[in-house]
């Protein structure tokens, strides 16, 4: 057996993750893959330190009062710095996976600071605003929504279901903005809404992880690091 298989082996069965197996070691986790898939004490250890993932992947997010000059740019580099560590750890987390998906999708890139959601699906605006309470830790008075809706709904009503399908309370419902008009041949019962926060230092994050998946989902050694 080669020598660094068999150290591979003993790190991964002290409950070494392959991230740090290969960095020990310098081999190419796709290699450790082909090393440890068909060993079942791996498969447990990988289970075990995709739970510790979970529990502890938690995104460290910052309050930016009045910042300016040098301290800013310094704390931008901060956050370019986090969001690097922080993928690391959570980029086989499936809610974060998730979020990142709708975010590329359906998110706003544009605004440097302004990081939204907005469809006419309930159920994808629930798993992000519950990547932003669970993973980024944001209490709802950070977390805003608004409707956008043509004159024949109902508001009121329209407000208490998003509401109920996302998780937020209808005071963290802002505004509603009515289009002048006649409804599209589509009709849209409860029109559409859009989960937004405000903040410069998470955008930073946002845009380096969606570069980053943009990277790695085409990887073979992405697929290989699974824990």
């Amino acid at each position: 057996m080669r020598k660094d298989k068999e150290e591979a082996l003993k790190l991964r069965s002290s409950g070494k993750s392959y991230n740090e197996i290969s960095a020990l070691l310098g081999v190419p986790k796709s290699t450790l893959s082909d090393w440890l898939k068909n060993h079942q004490w791996s498969r447990e250890i990988g289970i075990k330190l995709a739970q510790k993932t979970r529990e502890s992947g938690r995104i460290v997010l910052k309050e930016l009062n009045i910042i300016r000059g040098d301290h800013l740019k310094n704390l931008y580099k901060q956050a370019e710095v986090e969001a690097n560590e922080e993928f690391e750890l959570l980029r086989h987390h499936p809610l974060f996976i998730a979020a990142m998906m709708i975010y590329w999708g359906e998110g706003d890139k544009l605004s440097r600071h302004r990081i939204s959601v907005a469809n006419t699906e309930s159920a994808m605006l629930k798993v992000f605003v519950f990547f932003l309470k669970k993973i980024c830790g944001l209490e709802e008075p950070k977390i805003h929504a608004w409707i956008l809706a043509y004159p024949d709904v109902n508001i009121e009503e329209s407000k208490r279901y998003w509401a109920k399908q996302t998780g937020l309370s209808e005071s963290s419902f802002k505004k509603t903005m009515v289009i002048q008009g006649k409804p599209t041949t589509r009709k849209l019962t409860h029109g559409v809404c859009t989960v937004e926060l405000n903040s410069t230092y998470f955008k930073t994050k946002m845009l380096i992880w969606l570069r980053r998946f943009s990277e790695e989902l085409v990887s073979e050694e992405y697929y290989a690091g699974v824990v």
